[in-house]
């Protein structure tokens, strides 16, 4: 599933497409692409139509783009879904489920929302002031600021985590005390920071849970760098290109293969009906 650096990459490449252009026609291939939207493909067709898009905005996994105000075109994109900014008239893909045609400077473009495994969604959404101060669509309003955020608050996390005894992988997964870590990534920034994934966070030191959270961000900067993580087709970004941070991984699916730092092998175990990869030397804890 794509986590924060992949849906920044699309946030950063859907901005000059999208940012003050008019959404002239929108065409919905399959109504089950709107799933999160409260009405039916009519109404969101309605909605979306004639208006002038905003900013694309982002808040850990989730995407949006404000428009009148008071509204956003909200994407997420679940397992497989895709965002793809192309000419008008180029290939349909094979997936695609909704098009917008959208027009800004006397050029057209088409914002197209395409996914293979329909676990993603597009919808029209309103915009209400949450607990934090900002204006975000009703459906993110309990999603917790992430580490690229400025008003990320480390003290405040730091507090969270030692006060509960779940194991420190889940309490970094959990979207209500950091956003946009999925497994990828946590698993990563784990290994930089020597952490046993199952260790609670009670029993982590301050310190230490700062040095975590200061991983879990430049995790995300290096895949940032490098287009995020794609390990087949599913993940691309707006232009449908792959991102190359797979590359880059120092644990995640490498087990069996020897430790980047001290050689041991890597160890997957079963975790939340999915797996984390470590080093069972370089993070010990269990």
């Amino acid at each position: 599933m794509p986590e924060l650096p992949e849906v920044e990459v699309v946030r950063r490449g859907l901005q000059p497409a999208v940012f003050g252009a008019t959404v002239r026609a929108v065409e919905v291939r399959d109504g089950r692409a709107l799933k999160r939207h409260a009405g039916d493909a009519l109404d969101f067709v309605d909605r979306i139509e004639g208006a002038v898009l905003g900013e694309p905005q982002r808040r850990g996994k989730f995407l949006w783009i404000p428009f009148d105000a008071d509204f956003a075109l909200m994407a997420h994109l679940g397992m497989s879904g895709q965002l793809l900014v192309r000419p008008v008239g180029s290939l349909d893909e094979r997936q695609l489920r909704v098009r917008m045609r959208i027009e800004r400077g006397g050029g057209a473009l088409e914002l197209r929302f395409s996914d293979q495994r329909l676990f993603g969604s597009l919808a029209v959404d309103r915009l209400l002031p949450s607990d934090d101060g900002e204006l975000l669509p009703s459906q993110v309003g309990h999603i917790a600021r992430d580490p690229l955020d400025p008003a990320f608050d480390v003290d405040a996390v730091v507090q969270r985590l030692r006060a509960s005894g779940r194991n420190i992988k889940a309490l970094i997964l959990d979207q209500q005390l950091v956003s946009g870590v999925g497994n990828i990534y946590a698993d990563e920034a784990l290994w930089r920071a020597r952490l046993y994934w199952g260790r609670p966070g009670r029993s982590i030191s301050v310190a230490k849970l700062r040095e975590l959270l200061g991983h879990v961000e430049q995790v995300f900067q290096d895949a940032l760098a490098e287009g995020g993580t794609s390990f087949d087709a599913l993940y691309v970004n707006v232009n449908g290109e792959s991102g190359y941070f797979s590359r880059s991984l120092h644990v995640y699916g490498r087990q069996g293969e020897p430790c980047d730092r001290c050689g041991t092998a890597i160890v997957r175990e079963k975790f939340m009906n999915r797996s984390s990869y470590f080093c069972p030397r370089c993070q010990r804890g269990r």
